[in-house]
């Protein structure tokens, strides 16, 4: 059913200047670029021009085609959008969640069983991501991606004298412990195959520190730990490791754990403390991210903690209120 859908020309509408195109990165950059747009260059540029009239008659290719993957967490926000998307590029999909009802709704919602597919399963239980894995096998022949996305936020417990022991087991058997038993398993299946990869739901938390969850922000880092670590041993193995760590994403995962059940208030919560104007993060851009990195457009890809943050995590907007505090004291307004 997906197969149907045409591919979007990534970059329709857009103008683009490349220095040092003439050759190396830069040509393979231009041609690329010519590929995915619908304008052709200007005369000027008769060699460009000819390559962008070529190649718009190619029909851009689905970047998972004959790949399979298996999501945790697939169920709703990041996962179910990842889902839509890597079988609209061609893969076919294991969705897994705890959420049965909702998971299978989702996956009917895609596509046939023969395209995506939906498994229970429980991130912290052993013999549930190893049954994952091997659905994955028997229902599609092997496996080539692991999107390890299940997460929780937990309760927040942002002093560490009011913080509960049981909650903060909680989320990290979940958002480390599950990471861990997925790449495990998915590593089973894939270091005999010689290729695979393996990608890490974390959060901005992993890099930025702040008012939040004690055991939501260390389970996070502990995540993109054990993702550096997988890297340098599967490397050998042709094997890619990678994290995504997203902003604030409007997701019931964020609602609930911000208290605030109403979408648009969160996205106005998470836009009033962005960095980057005039963009809104959703869960598709997360799942962009994710087609990124399971595809071969990032076969040299490893070992990398792709931020989606719009630059929130270099901001220090304490030191520009301080300069301007600074400016306003020395410099006081002339009225």
């Amino acid at each position: 059913m997906s197969a149907a859908i045409p591919l979007t020309q990534r970059l329709a509408g857009k103008v683009a200047l490349i220095t040092g195109g003439a050759s190396g990165i830069g040509a393979c950059t231009a041609k690329l670029f010519t590929e995915n747009i619908e304008k052709k260059l200007p005369q000027i540029f008769p060699l460009l021009h000819h390559t962008a009239e070529m190649n718009a008659a190619i029909p851009l290719t689905q970047r998972l085609s004959g790949k399979v993957a298996l999501i945790t967490g697939g169920a709703s926000g990041i996962g179910a959008s990842t889902a839509k998307l890597f079988v609209k590029h061609g893969a076919k999909v294991i969705v897994t969640d705890v959420q049965d009802q909702l998971g299978r709704s989702v996956c009917k919602e895609i596509g046939p069983e023969e395209t995506v597919f939906y498994d229970h399963c429980d991130v912290t239980c052993d013999s549930d991501v190893q049954n994952a894995v091997d659905t994955a096998i028997s229902k599609y022949g092997k496996l080539d991606i692991m999107f390890s996305n299940a997460g929780i936020s937990g309760e927040v417990d942002s002093e560490i004298l009011l913080s509960d022991n049981t909650n903060f087991k909680r989320v990290f058997d979940v958002n480390a412990y599950g990471a861990f038993l997925a790449a495990k398993h998915a590593a089973r299946v894939m270091i005999p195959a010689k290729t695979g990869c393996i990608i890490f739901t974390s959060s901005v938390a992993s890099v930025v520190s702040g008012e939040i969850s004690h055991a939501y922000v260390a389970s996070k880092h502990a995540v993109v730990g054990l993702a550096n670590n997988l890297c340098v041993e599967l490397g050998q193995y042709g094997l890619r490791v990678n994290c995504v760590s997203p902003f604030g994403v409007p997701t019931p995962m964020l609602q609930k754990g911000v208290g605030i059940m109403e979408k648009r208030k969160v996205e106005e919560l998470v836009s009033s403390a962005a960095n980057l104007k005039g963009a809104a993060l959703e869960a598709e851009d997360i799942a962009e991210a994710a087609l990124y990195l399971g595809s071969d457009d990032s076969k040299y890809v490893s070992g990398i903690n792709l931020v989606v943050d719009g630059g929130y995590s270099i901001t220090n907007p304490s030191l520009g209120m301080v300069l301007k505090s600074h400016s306003s004291s020395t410099h006081p307004s002339q009225n």
